[in-house]
């Protein structure tokens, strides 16, 4: 290819490139940017506490659900059929909630975002992998990596600051004419790049999925607000399990299964979705105990804790296309090792809160952990998908995000139960004093965990090895 070829080839890719990452990452900041002003929706609307986290648990249950189908939408229709269902239902959504005078509308406008989020998000990781050469995949799949992981860790600063002097509406206000901008560049820039074909659709195995996946994560959301043995946490989890399993079972004995489960007998693919899966639960958590730390104990307002950890956001959003080329360059073995230790000894770091540790400190530490995390989640995500054969991209990265996202939800509704039960256990009658020792127990287990990845990736992720050839 002479350098004229190849400079065309780069510039053709860029206005993709841009189209997708403005699209993500007005979607994934969504994911989070409620979070700060659901107190001010509960007065305003006039709902309970149970029924306002709706507008966070519905986002997450909306994304999860449509995920697993995201692998049948690829390979039927064309990238930018799904690229402008994606962003319009986006618009659709942002649109109701400007507009939203009850709940409900609220909770429509929520469902309709996330399902949004699910799909942009697994077709831009297809695209990218099929526009960029094998040897560049590192450094756009780090791209992605700054999408995924910096927009929800911004948005609640962003929200916080909004909220200073705005009402809620405003922040669908904002977004809305991002989402339109978007669409307006995918009209004029947006080539079609994925390849087609007339499959059909197993309505069975997307009943089933969306049963399975949506009853599971209802169950374990649920377990954040009521004890383990509510029958609104146990029996979800329990109908997930079982229709989880006939999924599986019906996906293993068809032809042309929804998802193809043949991933997992890539090992790397197997085991480097498992350590995904024990960083993004690791961060999740942080995401879940540092704001609660800052405000409740420390007395921060919603806006400051955002700006403690807006470090940590930074230090995502440049690691990652760097994380990218240095896998490109030596593999995922050397990175998820050092961000599993980094990650590891931040964590552990986390487990000594007091009274009076200061903001400064915990902004370092929330920040080496959001370094480690960079150097594990998109190498290993990019050295999985590196490891099937293009026909199976789809199904691999359907199935690494949505089993992200059950790690999230699980990771979660765990930590915040030990957290309270360790509280109840410290036997301390102040209540700053039991919330700072359940919040440093919880910290202690997420980082038993990193270790045992850590041991689970020094055995199984291998040197860098030849991605598979398209």
């Amino acid at each position: 290819m002479t350098k004229e070829n190849t400079t065309q080839k780069t510039y053709k890719i860029v206005p993709i490139v841009i189209t997708f990452l403005l699209g993500a990452f007005v979607t994934f900041l969504n994911s989070t940017f409620m979070n700060v002003a659901l107190h001010y929706i509960m007065a305003d609307l006039n709902i309970s506490v149970s029924t306002v986290q709706w507008l966070s648990t519905g986002y997450m249950l909306a994304t999860a659900i449509i995920i697993p189908i995201t692998a049948f939408l690829i390979d039927r229709y064309t990238t930018r059929t799904l690229f402008f269902v994606a962003m319009g239902l986006f618009t659709i959504g942002t649109t109701i909630g400007c507009f939203a005078t009850n709940f409900p509308m609220l909770l429509c406008a929520r469902l309709t975002q996330g399902l949004a989020s699910g799909i942009i998000t697994s077709l831009m990781q297809i695209v990218f992998l099929t526009i960029f050469p094998i040897e560049k995949r590192g450094f756009a799949m780090g791209i992605v990596g700054i999408v995924l992981a910096f927009a929800p860790a911004i948005g609640p600063t962003l929200s916080g600051w909004i909220l200073n002097s705005y009402s809620w509406r405003h922040l669908f206000y904002v977004t809305w004419p991002f989402a339109v901008i978007d669409l307006i560049l995918g009209y004029f820039l947006l080539k079609n790049v994925t390849e087609n074909e007339k499959v059909g659709l197993d309505i069975i195995s997307f009943i089933a999925s969306s049963i399975g996946f949506g009853a599971l994560l209802y169950g374990f959301s649920n377990a954040g607000n009521y004890a383990w043995s509510n029958i609104l946490v146990y029996l979800p989890i329990i109908i997930g399990v079982l229709v989880l399993i006939f999924f599986v079972y019906r996906q293993l004995k068809s032809d042309n299964p929804m998802l193809d489960l043949r991933v997992f007998k890539s090992t790397v693919y197997t085991f480097s979705t498992l350590l995904v899966m024990i960083a993004y639960a690791s961060l999740i958590s942080s995401e879940l105990l540092l704001p609660m730390y800052l405000e409740n104990v420390k007395g921060f307002s919603a806006f400051d804790s955002g700006l403690i950890l807006m470090p940590g956001a930074i230090v995502m959003g440049i690691m990652s296309p760097l994380t990218g080329i240095l896998f490109d360059k030596y593999g995922a073995r050397p990175l998820a090792l050092a961000g599993l230790v980094i990650l590891g000894l931040g964590t552990f770091g986390l487990s000594r809160l007091s009274v009076n540790t200061g903001h400064i400190y915990v902004s370092t530490v929330y920040a080496i952990r959001m370094f480690g995390i960079s150097m594990i989640n998109m190498p290993l995500t990019t050295s999985s998908l590196n490891s099937l054969s293009r026909e199976l991209y789809p199904d691999g990265n359907a199935i690494i995000n949505t089993l992200r996202q059950v790690a999230g939800s699980i990771g979660t509704s765990i930590i915040v139960t030990i957290m309270s039960k360790a509280s109840l256990a410290s036997g301390s009658s102040d209540p700053i004093q039991a919330s700072i020792y359940g919040i440093n127990v919880s910290f202690l287990t997420v980082g038993c965990l990193i270790v045992i990845g850590l041991i689970l990736a020094f055995f199984t992720i291998k040197k860098k090895t030849a991605p598979v050839k398209d």
